[in-house]
């Protein structure tokens, strides 16, 4: 019974880590901006919504201002930072340093405003009840399941189907042939950053309510991105969400056999045997999507 409850634990942690590692991938894979700020964007996106819980706004406010602050923040980010180092030819170690420092001062911004302890988003949903005997589920873990499901569904119909989704597919091969087609590189590449930002909130609110927050989250989320990103390979969104999903359930499942706090080196373990033995990832370019 520990093992299925762990594994549907992993499965609501592999749903969270998809959501904000397909963003990452999503950003990173169109425009080849190393957007190391994305989980600025999460902390962002999560402590709108906390503050707006703890002023008795209301749920469906506290998500307006959370995308709305996620999107801002993406939006403007690239526009006035990322746009101007690559006008003046920066180096992709630029925009990584810019965007790292930008990161870090979210991170002492928040934790002067909010504190830099662990808060927690109240609500009924993060109870468990026993569902069978010895088994603990809360509402939130099927709905982190079901949000991830349906964020996905609808971006792999965006990406397959929509005019916008093959620009962006095209920005990442080929910049030049976008122009030429009369497209805009810089437009598809603000709807990369928001495409991506959205995908943060859910994941941001649902942690806000299962593990709470802290200001520092944001280095550990954009970590676990990067690891889901390159796992599930570079450029394939598929590869990162099914990625996400490996690494939540490898964690969870290693409390079988492993001390919680060494949890984490699990993930970096099985990022570094992929690095060694296969650097494509599960559905890197030369895979299918």
């Amino acid at each position: 019974m520990l093992a299925l409850q762990l594994t549907i634990t992993g499965l609501q942690t592999g749903a969270l880590y998809a959501l904000t590692a397909v963003g990452f991938s999503l950003i990173f894979g169109s425009t080849r901006i190393f957007h190391f700020a994305h989980g600025a964007t999460f902390i962002i996106a999560a402590y709108l919504f906390y503050f707006m819980d703890i002023s008795g706004y209301g749920l469906f406010l506290g998500i307006v201002a959370a995308t709305a602050g996620a999107i801002a923040f993406g939006l403007l980010l690239n526009r006035f930072v990322y746009v101007p180092i690559q006008r003046d030819e920066g180096s992709f170690f630029t925009v990584f340093v810019a965007s790292f420092g930008i990161g870090i001062v979210v991170e002492n911004v928040v934790g002067m405003i909010f504190g830099r302890g662990f808060v927690t988003i109240q609500t009924p949903l993060s109870f468990s009840t026993e569902v069978m005997d010895g088994l603990f589920i809360a509402p939130l873990s099927w709905i982190s399941i079901l949000c991830a499901a349906a964020f996905f569904g609808i971006l792999w119909c965006f990406l397959k189907f929509s005019h916008m989704g093959m620009s962006l597919r095209a920005l990442a091969d080929n910049p030049e042939l976008v122009r030429v087609f009369g497209l805009n590189p810089r437009f598809i590449s603000a709807c990369a950053f928001t495409i991506g930002s959205i995908l943060v909130v859910p994941a941001a609110i649902i942690s806000g309510a299962t593990s709470g927050l802290n200001p520092a989250m944001g280095h550990h989320v954009m970590l676990i991105s990067l690891a889901a990103t390159i796992v599930g390979g570079i450029g394939s969104v598929t590869g990162t969400l099914l990625a996400g999903l490996v690494l939540g359930l490898a964690e969870s499942l290693a409390l079988l056999y492993v001390d919680s706090q060494w949890t984490e080196a699990v993930t970096f373990a099985i990022l570094f045997l992929f690095i060694m033995l296969r650097p494509s990832g599960l559905l890197g370019r030369s895979a299918a999507h």
